[in-house]
């Protein structure tokens, strides 16, 4: 698909800001709407500290999807990025949803509208390249470790829990991973909510994760593979910066449209 329209939802966030650049300088991307609902009125250019760009952000996704386009890409909240993908997709268009927070039952909705309106859907957890790389690595590990744990840590005042990273990994992690060789949940005694939360599903359940939030963490997640007397972790900590995340939200892009219905992880597209 050449000179892609594209519609940013969450214009004026931490990624919102770092990505707009990278559309407006990209050769086949086009901005032609922005959704912000704090900054509508203003020149989405402007609005983030630029310069003008001759597009206005506009306060509602509906007002946005009234402008021809191919593309949505989401980056706003996990209250409200569900209501987002099913109304774009409603109007036809192509999704890469950037925005953590929703459940298998929420994607598993998504999917089912994008193949009926035969548009293609990208969610990921991260769209870091180093962080689809632990999740390459960790499914590797997989295979010859059963026994796999997930530390996901972030700010303290993130809103949902767990990351999107740490759930999209801990459910491929599931769908692979042998028996886990750790007394089952239900046979301890003490406080079992200490073990962590089971996510995933897959033929051994679901991997157990622990979301830790606390200051000086911006996102990182850490998978402890444990065997006889040796450990392993493959861990991914993010900087303070959103701009390893403008690379795979660009290639999401420019392949969403390859694929009807959802595609989960920027791992789909790197090969």
């Amino acid at each position: 698909m050449n000179n892609i329209r594209v519609v940013l939802a969450g214009v004026t966030g931490w990624v919102g800001r770092a990505l707009l650049p990278a559309i407006v300088a990209s050769s086949d991307l086009r901005l032609v709407a922005a959704v912000a609902r704090g900054a509508a009125g203003r020149d989405a250019g402007e609005a983030i500290g630029g310069k003008p760009l001759g597009v206005t952000v506009v306060a509602t996704l509906a007002e946005a999807l009234a402008t021809p386009s191919d593309v949505l890409v989401d980056y706003t909240k996990p209250d409200v990025v569900g209501r987002n993908a099913l109304a774009a997709i409603a109007a036809g268009r192509h999704v890469v949803i950037g925005t953590s927070g929703l459940g298998a039952d929420e994607y598993a909705r998504i999917d089912q509208a994008a193949r009926a309106k035969g548009v293609g859907v990208l969610a990921a957890g991260n769209f870091s390249i180093t962080a689809t790389l632990l999740k390459r690595f960790a499914l590797e590990a997989a295979k010859y470790v059963p026994d796999v744990e997930i530390i996901d840590y972030a700010s303290a005042g993130k809103p949902d829990t767990p990351s999107g990273t740490g759930r999209e990994l801990a459910e491929a992690l599931a769908a692979v991973r042998g028996a886990a060789t750790s007394t089952p949940v239900d046979q301890l005694g003490g406080i079992r909510e200490t073990r962590g939360a089971a996510v995933g599903e897959g033929p051994n359940g679901g991997v157990r994760l622990h979301a830790l939030r606390m200051p000086s963490f911006v996102l990182s997640v850490e998978a402890v593979f444990g065997a006889d007397n040796e450990r392993l972790a493959i861990r991914h900590d993010a900087g303070s910066s959103a701009a390893p995340y403008v690379a795979g939200t660009l290639l999401a892009i420019r392949r969403v449209a390859e694929k009807p219905g959802l595609r989960r992880g920027l791992d789909t597209l790197m090969d």
